[in-house]
């Protein structure tokens, strides 16, 4: 084995890692911290800085798209579906909330959920309800 014979002549000869070294690639960097950054899209070349951002994998970008889509449609279309193909292709999800956002997310980003959740709780004593 050749990393045998470099590591004899280097001096180091280790009975625990004489045959395979193990790497643990599922294990991610503790310290990594997800950024929300928000963008405007006022015409089609500002979806660089997103795309660029979001090839990160650490930035969910809000992006608000109302200023194009009263320019251009079409140019609207074009950009957020060249953000969908690189979001599909860093396995990220990318959804639109309202009228006017789209938010994008990297694939560290388990799920988008859309759509008011209500919380019920029930009534504490001595409280009362409105």
């Amino acid at each position: 084995m050749v990393f045998g014979k470099l590591r004899r002549m280097m001096g180091g000869e280790d009975e625990l890692s004489a045959d395979f070294i193990e790497i643990d690639l599922e294990k991610e960097k503790s310290d990594s911290k997800i950024l929300i950054k928000t963008f405007i899209l006022k015409v089609y070349e500002d979806i660089n800085p997103i795309l660029a951002a979001l090839r990160e994998g650490y930035t969910i970008a809000v992006i608000d798209i109302k200023t194009l889509k009263s320019k251009d449609v079409v140019e609207l279309k074009r950009a957020i579906s060249k953000i969908k193909k690189t979001v599909e292709a860093l396995d990220g999800k990318i959804a639109g909330f309202g009228e006017n956002t789209v938010i994008a997310t990297p694939s560290k980003v388990f799920d988008i959920q859309k759509g008011a959740h209500e919380v019920v709780e029930a009534p504490k004593e001595g409280i009362e309800r409105f």
